[in-house]
């Protein structure tokens, strides 16, 4: 008698049940990481900017009324959404991006990225504020919205 060797339908069954567990939480996790990774090179970025425009101030005693007039290419944030920039002094009040007291979070200017939804609201306590990376403290503080 020759005996078979062969995988049967149950174990073939129980095999893939497992991968699909193992993936249901690798997956997860993968994009929570991604999106840490995203959260961090925004940050990133907007220290860059941030320097560059002391720069320009220290060197004009003034700072830029847009990013393309300092010739600063703000780029797009890890989201693909360009970096938002304000000089307060030129702004409307309305404009200013505010706490949850409703003050004005810098005095100097708003340097924030809309985050991953794209959307954002002048009171960082909004809904839709709340996942922006922003600039506050006149660049003492530098993270989520909702962290602020």
């Amino acid at each position: 008698m020759r005996r078979q060797c062969g995988v049967t339908l149950l174990e073939l069954i129980v095999a893939v049940a497992i991968g699909g567990l193992l993936t249901s939480i690798a997956v997860p996790s993968y994009q929570a990481i991604v999106e840490r990774m995203r959260v961090t090179q925004a940050i990133t970025d907007i220290y860059t900017l941030d320097a560059q425009l002391e720069r320009w101030r220290t060197n004009t005693f003034n700072y830029p009324d847009t990013l393309a007039a300092a010739s600063l290419d703000g780029g797009r944030d890890p989201w693909g959404h360009p970096y938002s920039y304000l000089k307060i002094s030129t702004a409307y009040t309305g404009q200013v991006r505010r706490d949850r007291n409703l003050r004005p979070i810098n005095s100097d200017y708003d340097l924030y990225s809309m985050g991953k939804d794209g959307q954002t609201q002048t009171q960082l306590q909004g809904r839709k504020a709340r996942d922006d990376i922003v600039r506050a403290n006149n660049g003492a503080y530098v993270g989520v919205a909702k962290d602020y």
